[in-house]
Parts: structure tokens; C-alpha cells; sequence
């Protein structure tokens, strides 16, 4: 598969995400794909099983996609994912396969307040 092919079905994948569409969502996955939390230490191994797991995820998820960048199969997605409107900032990368996703690390931070000792060496985005 060509990178913009692979693009494309990133998107599409994030789109289904934030609409809660589980079945478009995980046609992105190989049925042995692996995804790997380091936070939890978590490894959820099988499309299925990883569909499941976003499945009964309890809270109103929203995601917002900041950047995509990869070539062959090596893919990073960098996304806000806010649980029931608090946001938590994310990485994805993802391993392809064949054209499908056969491993994928996700890790998570919250967001924190900027620290005092370097304000004055700070941009803000959108701020000129």
C-alpha cells in the first residue's frame, strides 16, 4: 500500500473514532493485531479484543487529531482525547502490515499547568 493510501485510512480510522463507529474504527487491524498500553501495561492482543475493550469503555470519548506523519509502514498520530470533555493528549504509533495495523503502542499525559521559571522563553500557539 502507498503512503497516501495509508493516510487515508488513518483518517478514516480517526473519524470513526470520534463518531463512535466500532466497526469502520477497527477495519484498520490485521485480526492478530496487538495494542499496547505502557501507562497500564496493558496488551490487548486481536481486533476483536480490542474493539471489546473501546467498546465498553464507559465514557463519552472525542477525538481530535493534530498531526499525522509516517511513510511505509511506520505511522505516528498525534490526537487529543477528551473522556467526557477533559482532554488527555496522545501518540500513536502504529506498525503496518500488509496494509493493516498489526501493532500499536498508545501513550497518554495529561495536561499541566506551564511552569513560572520559563515564561518569558514561552510562545502560546496562536499568540503573535
Amino acid at each position: 500500500m502507498d503512503d497516501r493510501t495509508l493516510r487515508i485510512a488513518l483518517e478514516r480510522h480517526w473519524d470513526a473514532s470520534d463518531a463512535n463507529d466500532f466497526e469502520i474504527e477497527h477495519d484498520i487491524y490485521r485480526e492478530d493485531a496487538v495494542l499496547h498500553y505502557p501507562q497500564s501495561d496493558e496488551w490487548i492482543r486481536g481486533r476483536r479484543n480490542i474493539q471489546e475493550s473501546r467498546f465498553l469503555q464507559p465514557n463519552k470519548k472525542r477525538f481530535t487529531v493534530q498531526r499525522i506523519i509516517g511513510s511505509g509502514d511506520f505511522w505516528v498520530t498525534e490526537f487529543v482525547l477528551s473522556y467526557d470533555g477533559v482532554p488527555s493528549y496522545a501518540v500513536s504509533i502504529m506498525e503496518f502490515s500488509n496494509g493493516l495495523v498489526v501493532n500499536e503502542t498508545q501513550y497518554f499525559a495529561d495536561r499541566f499547568d506551564a511552569a513560572p521559571s520559563r515564561a518569558h522563553l514561552v510562545d502560546r500557539a496562536g499568540e503573535t
